[in-house]
């Protein structure tokens, strides 16, 4: 079994304290099935194009909103063992600054509690204070993996649309600050989906045109049934499986993992 990094030293007033959507991400990630996807998808070997034989490129992993960093690390730290090879590159976008700080801390870690496998490492780049994938150059992502703000609330967080900063200016006592960065990480509005619709809408710009991947977490309010719908009806064609699912509810899966790519 793969170790999970250590999230002991975040402060979880501030920032969201990994979960069963978390760790439902990370099994999807090392499942059997996903690393041999992602090992034949990002194979080393070289390929041909116009006669020429070229090297496979360097992977580009994206997690938006990676929180207290602990996927985004266990991937990292494990880059060989999920993908095949350990030149795989990390980066992280995340809204809360906090959670930009705690990220690379985690990563840190991580890497020490696996020295002896330090070979089997990848590189993890750093974690940007943003919006979604707004500072991202499109057609660059190889897997993006995004554990959203999914709970059905209403309004979405006030002063959202502002700088991190600002917002954080606007509000008044300690307590409502502790609030307002929680609410961040779990506060999706109608259906909440209004902040997964926007990555969505970002998703056939933002991918690889040609081995580009995304994993999305969605629960049973998110309706998954009608965000599958909707990405087979993008064109060109492309293509979405559920890949994970935990906490079954009524015969229902509380949780999902979809996966979505260019056929």
């Amino acid at each position: 079994m793969i170790p999970t990094p250590s999230t002991s030293h975040v402060d979880y007033n501030h920032i969201y304290e990994p979960a069963e959507d978390s760790f439902l991400l990370i099994d999807t990630l090392s499942s059997s099935s996903e690393t041999a996807y992602l090992k034949e998808r990002f194979s080393k070997s070289s390929y041909s194009v116009h006669n020429a034989q070229l090297a496979s490129p360097t992977p580009f992993v994206l997690e938006i909103g990676p929180g207290s960093g602990v996927i985004l690390a266990f991937i990292t730290a494990h880059a060989n063992t999920i993908f095949g090879r350990a030149d795989v590159l990390t980066f992280g976008v995340d809204v809360n600054n906090f959670a930009c700080k705690a990220t690379g801390e985690t990563v840190t870690r991580a890497y020490k509690e696996n020295s002896a496998q330090a070979l089997n490492s990848g590189v993890y780049l750093d974690t940007l204070n943003g919006d979604l994938s707004a500072a991202i150059r499109p057609g660059t992502v190889d897997v993006l993996i995004f554990n959203p703000p999914y709970v059905p609330t209403s309004p979405l967080p006030q002063s959202r649309d502002l700088t991190f900063d600002k917002a954080l200016d606007a509000l008044g006592t300690r307590d409502e600050e502790d609030s307002y960065l929680l609410s961040l990480s779990y506060a999706g509005g109608i259906d909440g989906m209004e902040v997964t619709d926007r990555l969505m809408k970002q998703i056939p710009s933002l991918l690889n045109i040609d081995r580009g991947v995304a994993y999305i977490l969605l629960c049973k309010q998110n309706r998954p049934e009608n965000v599958i719908q909707r990405v087979r009806a993008w064109e060109p064609v492309w293509s979405v499986q559920i890949v994970g699912h935990s906490g079954k509810t009524g015969g229902w899966e509380k949780l999902q993992v979809i996966k979505i790519w260019r056929t």
